[in-house]
């Protein structure tokens, strides 16, 4: 163990702050590194490098050098917050961005031929509370969630009442 090394670890036993001026002083390429090839993404990088070092602050309590050298200890502090502002980044950019109006575009059916097949005939015969669903999801061309919204009935319900007039339905042209 290097005298550096163990100047650091005694000052971190202590919870010298002067402890993490030293570890960035020494460290800090070398462990940006590491989390710059997990994250490849630089900003991430940067917000990972400042969390391990706030990281290593809090457990400095936690160094045991006679389980692992100092480096080996920092680095899986870096390389751990690096995955996990990894995968919370792709979280946040992976989820579904809602949108106040819809990009789906809303046929009008004067230019459909329904009457060929009878269906709105048939859409007719059910209970109301299934008709207004397949007008506004068939015939509007809605989404499901905009015709919750529109319709203010919970999105489940839509998705209920969608296959249970689907399944009626089915019942007069497969009998």
């Amino acid at each position: 163990m290097s005298e550096r090394e163990q100047k650091i670890i005694a000052l971190l036993s202590k919870r010298d702050e002067g402890a993490i001026t030293l570890l960035y002083e020494y460290y800090s390429s070398s462990l940006y590194g590491v989390i710059l090839k997990v994250t490849r993404n630089e900003e991430i990088a940067e917000d990972a490098l400042q969390e391990t070092f706030v990281k290593v602050w809090k457990n400095s309590h936690k160094y045991d050098p006679k389980k692992a050298k100092l480096f080996t200890w920092l680095f899986r502090i870096a390389r751990n917050t690096a995955i996990d502002k990894l995968r919370s980044f792709n979280k946040k950019f992976h989820k579904e961005v809602q949108i106040d109006t819809s990009d789906v575009y809303i046929l009008p059916t004067a230019k459909l031929n329904q009457d060929v097949i009878d269906l709105k005939t048939h859409v007719a015969h059910l209970e109301p509370k299934y008709q207004i669903i397949l007008d506004a999801l068939f015939f509007q061309g809605m989404t499901h969630q905009e015709a919750s919204e529109e319709l203010n009935i919970p999105l489940g319900t839509v998705k209920s009442r969608l296959k249970i007039g689907l399944r009626e339905l089915k019942k007069v042209y497969d009998p």
